[in-house]
């Protein structure tokens, strides 16, 4: 049962969770894989369910969840969905977050610091020996949620890696993750890939009506957002494009920096209120490397980000040499990023350093 008191690591604020959510737009490949292998007696013990974040991976583990556990069987006919009547029984269980037979894997919530846990920890699944003991007396197929697997320290994957080497009968893992190449190997060798894509325009409008949040035809939203319903929900919710619009701002004078610019944009994320914009901070310049890095490939985008972004772009990264340096950068950084988020750097600290060395690499790039 879910903890209606405790943040959950796997819902987008201002969306519904991806058990609650009714229709999975922009999948239909990753459902006809995973429903083929089904109705052909092929059906894995693990599944590892990759793809952008956002695109509706959850969405679809959920789904592939209700519809084992329903107790579906495989039909003569081409026509098989995961569609689940919501008022069947073991549907209404699954959206209450109480069905016996389904166990979630995700991030704890650490009662001492208040806050959700940076890693998902051994002892979330270890809880699964409790699980599968308890769940074995009610019969049926059983399915475990992992999500996100990326996010599974190094005890916890080796913990998720006995239960696919020796998955109990009966029993279905489905593994999301953002960034499978993250995983250890044999986690991924014992699981068959389904893979979600970016969302095409149509299909990404639809899913933001669906969550509440008709967004029209912007731009800028469709650029950033870069397929994923969740990313653009948490655009919409936290004033990302405004933020992006101000990191353009700051990098138009690129290979200088405006120091108070960039301080005012530093602490904007400090305290508590601007944990959710540190997170931001940081994917949107993750997200800006590598617009910088696909210019110097392919040339300015077509779509802006932001006013002024492909101009940016094509005078800070004209041709290859500065594509592969603006991708080492975006690559050395995510790294800086990741550690410090886990060992809970100064924001701001961490947010300068990043700008400054932005600074450094477009200064590198005009002196070649």
């Amino acid at each position: 049962m879910t903890d209606a008191s405790n943040p959950e690591p796997d819902r987008i604020e201002g969306a519904p969770h991806p058990r609650e959510t009714p229709v999975l737009f922009g999948q239909g490949m990753a459902e006809r894989d995973f429903l083929d292998a089904f109705t052909n007696g092929r059906l894995h013990s693990g599944w590892l369910i990759t793809g952008p974040r956002g695109v509706g991976k959850a969405t679809l583990a959920w789904k592939i969840a209700t519809f084992l556990l329903a107790g579906a069987a495989p039909s003569l006919f081409d026509d098989q969905t995961l569609a689940v009547d919501p008022q069947h029984p073991d549907a209404r269980l699954v959206q209450s977050g109480a069905h016996p037979r389904l166990a979630l894997i995700r991030r704890p919530w650490d009662d001492k610091a208040k806050a959700l846990k940076a890693d998902i920890t051994v002892d979330a699944v270890r809880s699964l020996k409790t699980f599968f003991q308890l769940s074995a007396a009610d019969g049926g197929r059983r399915v475990v949620i992992v999500d996100a697997a990326d996010e599974l320290n190094r005890n916890a994957a080796n913990a998720i890696l006995k239960e696919l080497e020796e998955p109990p009968a009966n029993t279905t893992l489905l593994l999301v993750a953002h960034q499978p190449s993250r995983l250890l190997p044999t986690i991924r060798s014992r699981c068959r890939e389904l893979r979600c894509a970016p969302l095409s325009a149509g299909d990404l409008e639809k899913a933001l009506n669906q969550a509440g949040h008709p967004a029209g035809s912007a731009e800028s939203l469709a650029a950033l957002a870069g397929g994923s319903p969740g990313d653009a929900v948490r655009l919409l919710n936290h004033d990302g494009l405004t933020l992006y619009a101000a990191l353009i701002q700051l990098f138009d004078g690129l290979p200088q920096i405006n120091r108070p610019a960039a301080l005012k944009i530093a602490e904007s994320c400090t305290g508590r209120a601007g944990s959710t914009r540190f997170g931001l901070t940081l994917d949107l310049i993750d997200l800006f490397l590598a617009r910088a890095a696909k210019a110097g490939l392919m040339g300015a985008p077509s779509v802006q980000g932001a006013n002024g972004e492909a101009r940016l772009l094509s005078r800070i990264a004209p041709d290859d040499r500065a594509a592969r340096r603006w991708a080492q950068l975006q690559q050395d950084l995510s790294e800086r990023s990741r550690h410090g988020r886990a060992v809970n750097l100064d924001p701001a600290a961490l947010i300068l350093d990043m700008i400054f060395k932005i600074e450094q690499t477009a200064q590198g790039v005009a002196a070649a």
